[in-house]
């Protein structure tokens, strides 16, 4: 062999060697990469992320926002109704409640399109729930503060007023007294502010003494009775409502548990929505952050000076269960980075709506069955275990101090994708170390429930006809 061509071999082994290991350095780069890809598709988390702590840990966001009201967890050390008042519930309890605030929905809808009518107290009436949230206003001259449960599927604000003349329930204030205050008067039942009480209570107005009574019947069998009144409403020293319209209860019973009552964030002409539009440039908006645990806090805010500026939004609709709720387009779910094998026909055929009282995301039972299996599919690792009340996907992590699990994104109209957080994705069962896949299916209609929207900022923009999301709302 010519001395060339030993030195050609030599030169051309080496190419060959160094070809072979830049392209297993190349290969092995693509797989950090595709590592890294993949790995972005999960989180791992400590389970004690998932459980309120014993104090209370206040939002910074939450203080940042002017003019926001702190919003509570009732059952949390942040929130200063009594535990002789609000009995902690126990899971099934909890559920059976969201399941009859599920069902309202559905019958009330049913009645908005066949426009039938019904009497008190009525199992199909507006939905109740468990109300999990709680803020803190001031009503009437002097102002007296006052514990609401607030509610985006309710439209009408009430309270428990004295001298509570069929029934009052406890409550952690002292019950309002429309007569001690200078600014309170009550409506005539000639007005067209009465006239306009169906459309927000599903129930004709009656009349005493010439002076408007409203009626409310919720599903779980709750009621509220009473004249409808006016009087000045302070959400905060710079945002104060003058002859704001409410319900002044005077027979009141059900599970509205240590609140002073309620208030409606409805899309109705009667809703605090539409009567504090006029302190926000005639702009209906409203956002609010549910906190991560218990034991944190969120807010709720009026107008839209305070909205970041990286909420995207997906367009408002009108859905089949009429105008009275927030009804959103769900065009897909993903798990793990992977479309799930969903008909978008599925979503649109039930219909969606997001709220602020039901407490676990219902989905089409076709659309659950998917994500339920593709949830499984990724979390081999770990035991499961018996279903419990609506939970059907439940895991035993006794032997565990944190959980790797699949990312979950929800798609809406515009495709706004939403990554759900983690406290959304696996439901703690209390005094166990079992955890829940926190959805569920439901039949009729699809519900975007709180648990799924805690730490997310929740934008309703009612005049602009858009919903907005943002992450890290209430961090």
């Amino acid at each position: 062999m010519e001395p060339s061509n030993s030195i050609f071999l030599v030169l051309s082994s080496s190419f060959l060697f160094l070809l072979v290991v830049a392209s297993k350095g190349s290969t092995l780069e693509r797989s950090e990469a595709q590592i890294n890809v993949t790995a972005h598709h999960y989180q791992t988390v400590k389970l004690s992320s998932f459980l309120p702590s014993s104090i209370c840990s206040p939002s910074i966001n939450g203080d940042k926002k002017r003019g926001s009201l702190e919003v509570v967890h009732k059952h949390g050390p942040c929130s200063k109704l009594s535990k002789d008042l609000v009995k902690p519930l126990t899971v099934e309890e909890i559920f059976s409640h969201d399941q009859s605030r599920v069902d309202s929905f559905i019958n009330t809808g049913r009645k908005d399109i066949q426009g039938s009518k019904t009497t008190l107290p009525a199992k199909s009436g507006r939905p109740i729930g468990t109300e999990n949230y709680i803020v803190t206003i001031g009503l009437g001259t002097p102002k007296k503060d006052l514990s609401l449960a607030f509610d985006t599927g309710s439209h009408l604000t009430w309270t428990q007023c004295q001298p509570c003349a069929v029934s009052c329930y406890s409550q952690y204030e002292p019950i309002f007294e429309p007569s001690s205050s200078t600014t309170y008067s009550n409506i005539s039942c000639t007005s067209s502010e009465c006239a306009e009480l169906p459309s927000a209570t599903g129930k004709p107005p009656g009349c005493i003494s010439s002076a408007c009574v409203y009626r409310m019947g919720y599903g779980d069998g709750s009621v509220t009775i009473g004249l409808f009144g006016k009087d000045k409403l302070t959400l905060t020293s710079d945002d104060v409502i003058d002859g704001f319209f409410f319900g002044c209860g005077q027979n009141n019973y059900g599970l509205f548990g240590g609140a002073a009552g309620l208030l409606g964030l409805g899309k109705d002409k009667l809703s605090i929505v539409s009567q504090s539009a006029s302190k926000y440039g005639n702009h209906e908006v409203f956002s609010y952050c549910l906190p991560a645990t218990a034991s944190s806090t969120g807010y709720l805010t009026f107008g839209s000076s305070d909205i970041g500026s990286n909420v995207v939004y997906t367009p408002l609709l009108t859905t089949k269960l009429g105008k009275s709720y927030y009804a959103l387009d769900l065009e897909a779910i993903y798990v793990s980075g992977n479309k799930l094998a969903i008909n978008t026909t599925v979503f649109t055929t039930s219909g969606m709506i997001i709220d602020s009282g039901t407490v676990i995301t219902r989905l089409p039972s076709t659309a659950y069955a998917a994500l339920r299996e593709a949830v499984r599919a990724e979390m081999t690792q770990y035991p499961l275990t018996q279903a419990i009340s609506i939970f059907d996907t439940c895991y035993d992590l006794s032997q565990y101090s944190d959980v790797t699990i699949p990312k979950i994104s929800m798609v809406w109209g515009g495709n706004v994708n939403v990554e759900i957080p983690s406290q959304g994705i696996l439901y703690p069962i209390p005094d166990s170390q079992v955890y829940c896949l926190a959805f569920a299916g439901n039949q009729y209609i699809g519900i975007f429930g709180n648990t799924q929207q805690k730490t997310l900022q929740v934008v309703y923009d009612v005049t602009g006809g858009k919903v907005g999301f943002a992450a890290g709302g209430c961090a």
